[in-house]
């Protein structure tokens, strides 16, 4: 399920005969909405940016989407019917009127091209560590300088990383650099594929 499928969303407005609500349905959106509400959206620039923000709210819902993908009797290795399903989410948010998703839509049909050019992108990101999630992989959650939450994906090895395997936590509220790149893995819970930052050094002050 890659990415380029969220842009579709956008033209959700257009579409008439949304259907009826299941209950996993409306709490998936609702708990997207929220994370998406929580998010400074004035400071996100650009398509990347902007799909880095959905994603981030879209990957903490994989549990609900597996279920939603259940009762509808779709594969999630079948990208096709994959997207559809982002789709009728994004439906969905609409219907609600979620005005965060529409505001970050808008961002993310708008800017396609930058976003296209930004693949396999890398950089540093300095922030406050908020939290160390362990999931499928683990992940760092830092705080950057306009208040934004950013996720960083620890898949292979880097220089200095043996002193993040026993007790990552420890550095939780401390301020880190992450040099990180940007790659496309399949996420095993998720049975797709997804574009993330990948860490490739961490600079721990």
């Amino acid at each position: 399920m890659k990415n380029a499928f969220l842009l579709v969303t956008f033209f959700a407005f257009t579409l008439n005969g949304l259907g009826q609500t299941t209950g996993t349905m409306k709490k998936i959106s609702d708990s997207i909405c929220e994370c998406l509400s929580k998010k400074d959206l004035n400071s996100i620039k650009t398509a990347e940016e902007a799909n880095t923000v959905f994603m981030n709210c879209f990957l903490n819902n994989v549990n609900l989407l597996m279920d939603l993908a259940q009762e509808r009797n779709v594969d999630f290795s079948d990208q096709v019917a994959m997207r559809n399903l982002g789709l009728d989410i994004g439906k969905e948010l609409v219907k609600e009127n979620c005005t965060s998703f529409i505001q970050l839509s808008m961002k993310m049909a708008g800017d396609e091209k930058s976003s296209e050019i930004a693949g396999g992108a890398t950089g540093v990101t300095g922030g406050k560590l908020l939290r160390v999630d362990n999931k499928d992989f683990r992940y760092f959650i830092i705080s950057d300088a306009n208040n934004r939450e950013n996720s960083f994906i620890w898949l292979h090895y880097f220089s200095g990383s043996e002193k993040f395997i026993e007790n990552a936590g420890k550095y939780v509220g401390k301020q880190l650099k992450i040099n990180w790149k940007e790659t496309e893995v399949f996420l095993p819970t998720a049975k797709g594929y997804f574009k993330i930052k990948e860490i490739t050094g961490i600079d721990a002050n």
